[in-house]
């Protein structure tokens, strides 16, 4: 498989302002795709929201295919790349809503969605749980999504390798002071595993949260490729992009070195299906 070129997005969503994030991801995407012929990009959580907006979410959240959806699937189409963000969808049923994330490919066409399993504290109290990972399939390999806390659970990655993903994305929203927890998921994710790991987190400040960015792209070897992060001359966590070069190609050879997948014992793992 030739290397293809992956992008993670770090950016600042200004809360319940759909026209304004939209305006900026798009923009985003032509700089991106100007600078480099970018085969994928990926946004963080709720990007076009923000993720404070309590029963605002009642107005945000759309089915999809949607406006937020068309928008950057012009943009996908337009770049011919494959396009992740997160965002507030919601069911036939008007009052049920999830936090979710949508897969573009490169001629605007919706390969699927993905409505987070893991919800965390407030947002049970906006949000029903997903209850299914799934994966999607490009010209370049077999890829996943996760969101956000999803990556503190080994099951959820390991569930989407064990479909064949080969690349997982993980839009997130992750909040101070668990910088020092990132970290070590998105490395340890991705040598479990076995897998290129496209972490895009967002930065800025909410109403009672805060975000640290750190976005990265981690190679199978927990190599940190790509980041998005620079304390000795940022102040703020700062906005932006990270490229990176990859060719799942490294997926096969790191796994059959490692024996990472091949000396599984499910037989052994019967306490982890287990709700307690």
């Amino acid at each position: 498989m030739p290397e293809i070129t992956v992008a993670v997005v770090q950016t600042q969503p200004v809360l319940g302002d759909l026209e304004a994030n939209l305006y900026h991801m798009a923009q985003m995407i032509e700089k991106i795709c100007q600078e480099e012929d970018t085969d994928l990009i990926v946004f963080p959580e709720l990007a076009t929201t923000g993720v404070e907006n309590g029963v605002n979410f009642n107005r945000l959240a759309e089915r999809v295919p949607g406006h937020q959806f068309n928008v950057l699937a012009t943009k996908a189409a337009d770049f011919a790349t494959h396009i992740v963000f997160g965002l507030p969808t919601k069911e036939k049923i008007e009052s049920i809503f999830y936090n979710a994330a949508i897969a573009i490919g490169p001629d605007g066409e919706h390969l699927g969605e993905y409505r987070k399993v893991h919800l965390k504290g407030e947002e049970k109290l906006s949000f029903r749980p997903g209850y299914r990972f799934s994966v999607f399939d490009t010209a370049f390999g077999t890829v996943g999504v996760m969101l956000g806390w999803d990556i503190a659970f080994p099951e959820a990655a390991r569930t989407l390798v064990l479909q064949g993903a080969e690349i997982i994305c993980v839009p997130s929203a992750y909040e101070s002071p668990f910088q020092r927890e990132w970290r070590a998921f998105t490395v340890a994710r991705a040598v479990e595993n076995g897998v290129f790991l496209l972490a895009a987190n967002r930065v800025g400040d909410e109403p009672s949260r805060q975000y640290f960015g750190e976005s990265m792209i981690v190679a199978p070897n927990g190599e940190i490729m790509s980041h998005i992060f620079d304390p000795e001359e940022e102040e703020a966590p700062p906005t932006g992009y990270a490229f990176a070069k990859i060719d799942t190609d490294a997926v096969r050879r790191y796994r059959e070195e490692m024996q990472i997948i091949m000396s599984r014992s499910p037989v052994s793992y019967g306490p982890i299906v287990k709700k307690y």
